[in-house]
């Protein structure tokens, strides 16, 4: 299958206890193979792969079309000649792209750069860094105050039944805030568990265009949380919709959601979702502004790319947040917003420790 991951979204570490997850212990470190070098051969089958990928998948169909008339104009001319380091070919290449138009998503990089995560920058805060393996970092009460921090939607049924069944198990909960100041990506599953136990109400949260050569494939279907919608013939449209839970505690109380600059994808989806159906307060630094999802192909024989082949975005006005982000209700700086979060939940008659 070609496109195989919504945002980013990568099968790491799982867990399966709705607590506090330890980081696993470092692999041992083993002598790196050598690289063999490109040739101009090599360079040639990438750029051109490339090009026909983003020419027949990336989400707007004019976009993918500058992007592959520049890489080839760049191939002819001599541009990439000289180039025989694989790492440094991709960070040019992707350099190159983002020039013709930026796009938080994609990039070029060898197949083993993709398998490796990649490290926050320096001036990220504590308190937007990943501390555990991707997925639910914490779930705890504090007080009446159910705590959930995420650092990725991970599509998988341990994890989405530990964030369920957290909630479930403290239904009496006088307010919930959940934690993306970490989040990197991830998919809808979680999204999808969780969100019933907070919705009081059938609710269409925000619309996804899929641009329909990828429509078969990946996780944006037809389903009861995506519905189709009328689109023209190059976007398969969908509704991402939350419709209630026969547990209906927790849709009454207060819901708070907490983002950095780097909350990205996933999470800018989910903060999107909350401020415009106006059913959590969200607290922070603007989001990222990483909006459009795709997945990775193959391109050649050791490279891949991450193609963005949709959009995610308010039907009311058509706004996303690409390049720009998602602001915060409370603009507070990262570190500051569990407290803000905290007491805004006490003003409203919870009890947090």
């Amino acid at each position: 299958m070609r496109h195989s991951l919504l945002a980013a979204c990568s099968a790491l570490a799982l867990f399966a206890s709705p607590s506090i997850v330890a980081a696993a212990p470092p692999a041992p470190t083993a002598t790196p193979a050598p690289v063999m070098p490109m040739s101009a051969a090599e360079r040639g089958v990438v750029i051109e792969d490339l090009a026909k990928a983003l020419e027949a998948d990336f989400l707007f169909p004019d976009v993918g079309a500058r992007y592959a008339a520049m890489l080839r104009a760049n191939l002819k001319s001599g541009a990439y000649d000289g180039l025989t380091d694989p790492a440094a070919f991709g960070e040019r290449v992707t350099a190159d792209l983002q020039a013709v138009a930026k796009d938080g998503h994609l990039r070029l990089a060898t197949q083993k750069a993709f398998e490796q995560p990649r490290p926050p920058a320096a001036d990220v805060p504590a308190s937007a860094r990943s501390s555990g393996p991707p997925g639910l970092e914490a779930a705890q009460m504090m007080g009446d105050v159910a705590y959930l921090r995420f650092n990725q939607f991970l599509d998988d049924p341990a994890a989405t039944e530990a964030a369920r069944s957290f909630l479930l198990a403290h239904a009496d909960a006088k307010a919930v805030i959940i934690d993306a100041r970490p989040h990197r990506g991830g998919g809808l599953g979680i999204m999808d568990a969780i969100l019933p136990l907070l919705y009081a109400r059938t609710t269409h949260l925000v619309r996804m265009d899929t641009r329909a050569s990828v429509a078969d494939f990946g996780p944006i279907r037809d389903g009861q949380t995506l519905l189709r919608q009328p689109s023209p013939p190059t976007i398969v449209s969908h509704d991402h919709v939350v419709s209630p839970d026969a547990e209906t505690r927790l849709q009454r109380v207060p819901v708070y959601y907490l983002t950095s600059r780097r909350t990205a994808s996933a999470g800018e989806h989910l903060a999107l979702a909350f401020k415009r159906t106006r059913r959590a307060t969200l607290i922070g630094e603007s989001t990222r502004g990483a909006g459009h999802y795709g997945g990775l192909q193959t391109i050649g024989e050791r490279f891949a790319a991450f193609v963005p082949v949709g959009r995610t975005y308010d039907p009311d006005t058509g706004w996303d947040w690409e390049g720009k982000g998602v602001a915060p209700d409370v603009a507070v700086h990262t570190d500051e917003a569990l407290k803000e979060a905290l007491k805004l939940a006490a003003a409203a008659g919870a009890h947090p420790n």
